[in-house]
């Protein structure tokens, strides 16, 4: 049986706060309650979170505040904000930095729950995002030295030749040290490869090319 989606509900409205946690309750979903985002930021990374109902205007630390310490800490976690106040400068300003959306008090809870829903949505695809880099970070480590320097010039678009000149190498140890890299790396393809560098930053450094284009000039 899946496990239940866990919703964040910040309040610093108790009455609020119960009936946001009653009416998501109804919906299926484990609710964790909280009245400051300092007490839910103290606890956060213990919780398996799929999205944040916050309210905007609290205490101590507003909803403005909270995003942005939660963007440093879980920035894969979507964000709904709930306000009292018509304050369009914050909405812009929540919806820049990756709110998911912002409704106004008294919300209609159908429109809580959709916008909970996309919520959800950019929460389980920028984790998948994160799990993917960090599988690729986990493969590039794996690479010797030699076999990053080709990975790079491999991704530039350099053929195996001018890869050779640029590195004072063999192309026969070039292709050995290219075939290894797209094993280790599993690209399926060319394509593949530079995509996964471009993903990584992945760049060639102390390179002129001034051989590879000699190649180039010379073919």
């Amino acid at each position: 049986m899946p496990e239940k989606e866990t919703i964040a509900v910040i309040d610093d409205d108790d009455s609020i706060r119960k009936a946001l946690v009653r009416a998501l309750a109804k919906a299926g979903l484990e609710v964790l309650a909280f009245s400051s985002a300092k007490e839910f930021l103290a606890v956060v990374e213990s919780k398996r979170v799929s999205c944040v109902v916050s309210d905007l205007r609290m205490p101590d630390m507003d909803g403005l505040s909270l995003q942005s310490a939660l963007s440093e800490r879980m920035p894969h976690v979507g964000i709904v904000f709930l306000t009292g106040h018509g304050d369009v400068p914050s909405s812009v300003q929540a919806m820049k930095s990756g709110a998911v959306d912002f409704l106004e008090k008294p919300v209609k809870r159908a429109e809580l729950l959709t916008a909970i829903a996309q919520a959800m949505q950019c929460t389980h695809r920028a984790a998948e995002e994160v799990a993917d880099l960090n599988s690729l970070k986990r493969q590039y480590a794996q690479l010797t030295p030699r076999e990053r320097q080709v990975f790079a010039l491999v991704a530039a678009g350099l053929l195996n030749k001018q890869i050779a000149a640029e590195l004072g190498a063999a192309e026969k140890t070039i292709k050995q040290h290219r075939g290894a890299v797209m094993d280790k790396m599993q690209a399926a393809s060319l394509a593949d490869l530079v995509l996964m560098a471009d993903r990584l930053g992945v760049r060639p450094s102390g390179v002129d090319f001034s051989a590879a284009r000699g190649l180039v000039r010379a073919s």
